[in-house]
């Protein structure tokens, strides 16, 4: 039965893919720039090229801001004129002029909803970039960042902060273009009477001093802020993902605890933050009034001495409160600023991060791989922990079986994950049919070297789905095949859906067994040419492994597999072992030979029993 479910898999994926590295590409662009890479420039700098990637939509909504505003600034010219003409002609008729002052505000409504809604779309495809950008350069991350970064750390800066610094682009131009109808407002207060516009010019210079401090004092608590809001994302994420052993431990209240005092911090950050801001918004915001109240001091001075009519001073003031508009937003803007620069900040510090596991200059794709496995004097250790591998020598040939096996923590994980370049070695080298593994691509080397975890992760979509993960274009009899081969054929059929029954996260919905079974067909789905079982059976019962290893044996005859080996059964799929111990291959032979010669494999097989046990 084995060697027709392996016959049928086989036969499968290779009418479907001639080429074992063959499958389907993903479809995805990618965003339309990239933020600039030079770190001495402001933050805004270096965002501005994935803005001006949609410069169109943009410049669109700029210009007919500026033309909505344009048409506000004419409005208070009209009505001075109007009344100065009325008073002229000693008649109250104003029907004409009020018909031109209403298509004219109704020019500039219709200008500035256009215009928001293209600035609305820039924005949000400005979000996408930022946040497509993000998860793009997550992607392609050595796995030691993930080692030394939470989680949580992560969401919080792939949302909430990409959110802060779109919220800031959106709304910014507005204000931009506001304080640019306020240049032409005070050019229209300078036409009209220039002494009566340097005196409501006269508080700006303190407006200006208020500004600068209200920002100095903004942007450290602004940071604090969007830490801590990453310090509750981070609670959170653990304690969903970690459900089970909250409640198995019964620290459900301690937990809740440990939530509220994040929670508390966060509301501690945003009084400090309202604190700052109820100090200084006021004066933003009413440092304008005191301007108004010197204009009508003076304009009314001037007006009862006949050096000013009542239109033109009516006309000033329309003028002074559509220059006051930028300053009334100025404390929004500055809360903004100063929490997307800190966002942008803490962006930066992973877009900035440089993944450790690179493609050489020249990198060339395996191709046609025979499976030949050589470690030459592999050293190394994670991070600047204490070694794991200390002259690690092992010889693989093609189409072979090998188990390695040690104690826990004698380094058999770090074989297999050296092996794909999922971390790179200290020295020495590894190689597949003679070609060092640095010297290759990485997806080439990842789609020969085919993975089975000891801790299988199940995506929140359909078994089919998950089984389907490496090659998504698979036919169902293929998926079926696969899970054949793996014993999940048998559940799977008996779920509700059956192969269409979608797991819960992580698969929890499903025994660990399950899970372990369905990693196993995800990965013979794919038919790599080097296979790594990672004690992947371990959650499985013995007589339901008997009836994997069964379909195994003929499968793993067509490849090279490694097998990183705890149970004795396990290791009766290898036709060799490999001794591990302290980093250094100490022993290999046949199970019986290193039983008869080697004292130190018995301890070992006789621990990890236990331990099993």
């Amino acid at each position: 039965m084995g060697r027709t479910i392996v016959e049928a898999i086989s036969a499968k994926i290779d009418d479907h893919d001639v080429n074992p590295l063959g499958g389907v590409r993903s479809s995805y662009r990618g965003p339309r720039a990239q933020i600039s890479k030079n770190r001495e420039l402001p933050w805004w700098r270096r965002i501005l090229p994935v803005i001006a990637a949609h410069k169109i939509s943009f410049s669109v909504a700029v210009s007919l801001s500026l033309v909505s505003l344009i048409f506000q600034t004419l409005v208070p010219r009209m009505l001075i004129k109007a009344t100065e003409d009325a008073v002229k002609r000693h008649s109250a008729s104003l029907h004409q002029e009020v018909i031109q002052i209403l298509i004219v505000g109704v020019l500039a409504g219709i200008t500035g909803v256009i215009s928001r809604q293209y600035l609305f779309y820039t924005a949000y495809n400005v979000e996408a970039d930022l946040r497509s950008l993000m998860y793009e350069h997550l992607a392609w991350l050595s796995f030691s960042f993930y080692d030394r970064v939470q989680s949580g750390q992560l969401i919080s800066r792939s949302n909430s902060d990409i959110r802060s610094v779109q919220m800031y682009s959106t709304f910014a131009p507005l204000i931009l273009v506001q304080c640019s109808a306020g240049v032409l407002a005070f050019g229209f207060m300078l036409s009209i009477n220039w002494r009566l516009a340097l005196v409501a010019m006269v508080v700006m210079p303190f407006l200006y001093v208020v500004g600068v401090r209200m920002r100095q004092m903004l942007f450290p608590i602004s940071w604090v802020t969007q830490a801590r809001l990453a310090e509750v994302a981070t609670i959170v994420d653990e304690n969903v993902n970690g459900v089970r052993v909250v409640k198995s431990f019964a620290q459900e209240e301690a937990e809740i605890n440990r939530l509220a005092d994040a929670a508390e911090k966060v509301a501690w950050s945003y009084v400090k933050d309202a604190e700052i801001r109820a100090r200084f918004t006021p004066l933003v915001q009413n440092l304008p009034q005191l301007g108004l109240a010197l204009v009508l001091l003076f304009g009314g001075y001037m007006v009862i001495y006949g050096h000013m009519s009542v239109a033109t001073i009516i006309g000033f003031n329309l003028y002074l409160l559509m220059l006051q508009a930028p300053f009334m937003m100025m404390g929004q803007l500055i809360m903004m600023g100063q929490r997307a620069k800190a966002s942008a900040e803490r962006i930066f510090e992973v877009l900035d991060e440089s993944s450790e596991i690179v493609e050489r200059p020249g990198a060339f794709d395996l191709n046609d791989v025979t499976g030949a496995i050589t470690f030459d004097n592999v050293h190394f250790a994670y991070g600047d922990g204490p070694p794991i591998l200390q002259g690690f020598n092992a010889r693989i040939e093609p189409g072979e079986t090998v188990a390695i096996v040690g104690r826990t923590g004698s380094g058999k994980s770090t074989v297999a994950r050296l092996l794909n370049r999922f971390y790179d070695i200290d020295s020495g080298s590894i190689s597949i049919d003679e070609h060092d593994v640095r010297n290759v691509t990485l997806s080439s080397l990842r789609e020969t070297v085919g993975v089975v975890l000891d801790e299988p992760f199940l995506f929140s979509v359909s078994i089919r789905e998950n089984i389907a993960y490496g090659r998504p274009s698979a036919s169902i009899e293929e998926v079926t095949a696969a899970a054949l081969a793996a014993n999940a054929d048998e559940f799977i059929v008996k779920l509700p859906e059956g192969y269409d029954t979608v797991v819960g996260e992580r698969g929890y919905t499903l025994s660990g067994g399950q899970r372990q079974r369905i990693a196993i067909a995800r990965t013979l789905l794919v038919n790599p040419p080097v296979l790594i079982l990672d004690d992947a059976t371990s959650a499985i019962d013995v007589h339901v492994e008997a009836g994997i290893y069964e379909a195994l044996r003929a499968l793993l005859s067509h490849r090279t597999t490694l097998v990183i080996a705890h149970r004795i059964s396990t290791i009766a799929l290898a036709s060799r072992v490999i001794l591990l111990e302290d980093g250094v291959a100490v022993a290999t032979g046949t199970h019986d030979e290193l039983l008869a010669s080697t004292p130190l494999y018995a301890q070992v097989l006789a621990q990890t029993t236990s331990e099993d046990r």
